[in-house]
Formats: C-alpha cells, structure tokens, sequence
C-alpha cells in the first residue's frame, strides 16, 4: 500500500504534528509514505523517519497559478499511483479535487480545526471518508453541512507513548532547560502552542499575575513560535509582560522540540485558547507525563480534561478563574496516575488501528462508486472514478 499525505507546509501546528506520526506509523507498519507540501523545517523529520517528501506549492492563495498548481499535483499524482490520498487542509484540498478528476483515487479529508462555515470550507465533506480529530469536529459538520454519519469517522491525534515516557526523559536537556530559563526553585506553569491571538497568552500572563499572591514563586513559561503574520501579537505579548510588571514571572522560551521533558519538569500545563479547539494535543502529551492540566471550558478540551481527575477547566477570557485553579491544583498535588488514563483513551496505537480502517473504507467507497456507474458514460458526462475526488 502507499498513501500520500497532503498539507500546505510542514512548519509547526497540530496538523502537521499528526502528518509526522501517520508517515513514522506507516512506515512501521510496511505501509509506503510520501507526504507533499510546500517544505519547512519538519521535512527532515519526515525522511529520518523513513517516509518520502516531495515539495509543491500546494499553500498559495494566489487563483491566478491555481491551475498550474493544480495540474503539477496531478501529474506528480499519476506518477506516484497512490492507493490513497489523505488531505489534512482546505487549500491543497481544492487543489486535489481538480487535480484528481481524471485519476480517481481514493480521499480521505482530515478536518483538523473548527473552521467558519461556508463553501471554502465544505471541500473537506467531498471526500469518501472525512477523518475527524474529536467528537466536536463531527459535531461541527454535521450542524454545519448537513454531513451524514456514515462519511465521517473520528480518529483522535495520538499520543506516542514511546516518545512522551516518562521514564525516558533526557536528563542533561532537563538540567540545560531548568538553567537556561532560571526555574529552579519556582513553581512551573506551562503552555505550549503557536503565538497567535486565538491563543489568547494575555489571559495565561495575567492569570500567572494573579496567581502570585496565593503561590509567590509561580514562573509562567511559554513554549512556542508566532508565524510570520503574527509578529505584532509576540510583539505585543513581550510589551504586556513589561508593563504589567511580570519580567521576573514569564519566561519565552521560543520553539521546542523535546517537549516531553519541558512537560515532565511542569508543575502544570495550561491552554487558554479564547476560540475552541478541535482537540488539544498539548493537554493529552502533558497528561501522558503525568503533568496535570489547566485549560478553556470549551472544544475539544472537554474530552481530555477530566474535571478534578486531570485537572481543572475554567471559562474563556476568565484570569481570576485560571489563577483560582492553578491554586487548587497546587494545593492538591502530587497527582497520580494521570498516564493511565491517557494511555487508554489516546494512544497512538489505537489511533492508527482507526486511521487504516478510515483507510479501508475509504477504497472501499471508492470502488463502489465507480462500480456503480453505468457504462459507456454518455458524452460529457463524468468519468466513472471522478465523483470520488
């Protein structure tokens, strides 16, 4: 079997991060994987982990080099002859369906965020099977689309259990991170992600800040890169944390990559994500390090967080709560077991065993469809893979 993976670029994010693991997965399991993407800093990880990696344009919101584009994925297409594409973004997604029209392969559509609805975004439901991260993005599509239960199925991000150990922590980048950021001593509150406004680090700062009358050696670390086009968000973040007075309190500590030993040293990790998120891959690793968890009462948070079991929620926007929790949560500790239940529910393994019958099903519907035609097709009409696409 060979499957092709398609996404804009491989910089950092959530889809990209599940793109790695399907590719490393895949391989392991004698299965041959080519992901196609514009580049970025992850594609040597990609081939280290023995898949393939061909770049194209496949980013570019410019409609004038759409059909260019287009017509080099299908040619890379026809060359490669997958048994499957699965598409993780809305752009490449448009991309694929003029570029699949005469090749007819097999789709699956990754949804990986709760997009705002509307015909840009519902390329992801024209597909044979739509890969949807958590229960929230299935809800999503069918409120918005109308898309019905028999299409999608739900195959949560998986946590590699190897890699997140906590028996397997470097401990030189343990002791090298401790001194570099001066976090010995203090209280360590986490939270990891892209610096974008929809992550909302303001309320994370200012609940780090009203946290210190309860817990006076808290240090907030945040771990994590802005895009290009969020340069004025970082920006106004570092102008934040001078003004308030809180340079002593929050650390950036910029991208990282061994994040299972940033998570194992955490006295807690936080998400305060203002906008709800499909899933919440951060609180699921930190969990798996045995690290409790604070995050926004909304999204794909409320199937990972189990209240006062892993941790707490709080409501979006709501400082005072967050430092509220982050009290009670250190007036609770040691917390314990928090691995197990985080093994159960999201291990990479039995994400993958989802994602090949995802797979399956998905040639499966494909070679129905086709079957079903009749023909010779009438002059005009489609051609019998071509409704797949």
């Amino acid at each position: 079997m060979h499957v092709v993976q398609l996404l804009p670029e491989l910089q950092e994010g959530g889809a990209e991060r599940v793109v790695l693991d399907l590719n490393r997965e895949l391989v392991r399991r004698g299965v041959a994987s080519t992901v196609i993407s514009r580049g970025g800093r992850l594609v040597a990880q990609v081939e280290a982990d023995g898949g393939r990696h061909i770049r194209l344009d496949v980013c570019s919101k410019n409609p004038l080099t759409f059909p260019l584009r287009a017509l080099r994925l299908r040619r890379t297409l026809a060359t490669l002859s997958p048994d499957l594409v699965h598409v993780h973004s809305r752009l490449p997604a448009w991309l694929l369906r003029v570029a699949n029209r005469r090749l007819g392969l097999p789709v699956v559509a990754a949804v990986h965020g709760l997009n705002r609805p509307g015909w840009y975004s519902r390329i992801l439901t024209r597909s044979a099977r739509i890969h949807c991260v958590s229960q929230v993005v299935r809800a999503h599509l069918r409120r918005h689309y109308n898309t019905p239960d028999s299409q999608m199925r739900i195959a949560y991000p998986g946590v590699n259990v190897e890699r997140f150990d906590p028996a397997r922590i470097d401990l030189d980048f343990v002791e090298y991170f401790r001194r570099t950021h001066r976090l010995d001593g203090h209280f360590i509150v986490t939270s990891v992600g892209r610096l974008a406004p929809g992550k909302d680090y303001e309320t994370f700062i200012r609940g780090i800040q009203a946290a210190r009358a309860q817990i006076p050696n808290i240090v907030g670390v945040i771990v994590g890169a802005g895009h290009r086009r969020h340069c004025r968000y970082e920006r106004r973040l570092q102008n934040l944390v001078r003004t308030s007075g809180m340079a002593d309190a929050i650390r950036f500590a910029g991208q990282q990559d061994q994040m299972a030993e940033i998570y194992a040293i955490s006295d807690a990790v936080v998400s305060c994500s203002a906008k709800a998120e499909s899933f919440g891959r951060t609180l699921a690793e930190a969990l798996a390090m045995n690290t409790p968890v604070v995050a926004t009462a909304h999204g794909g948070a409320l199937e990972i967080v189990r209240e006062k079991i892993d941790g707490f929620l709080f409501a979006p926007r709501d400082e005072s709560a967050l430092a509220r929790c982050l009290e009670t949560l250190r007036q609770q500790a040691p917390w314990r077991d928090l691995r197990a239940g985080i093994l159960q529910r999201f291990a990479l393994e039995r994400t993958m065993d989802d994602i090949l019958v995802i797979y399956r099903e998905a040639q499966e519907a494909t070679a129905y469809n086709s079957a079903c035609l009749p023909l010779p097709l009438p002059s005009g009409a489609l051609r019998p893979r071509e409704v797949t696409a």
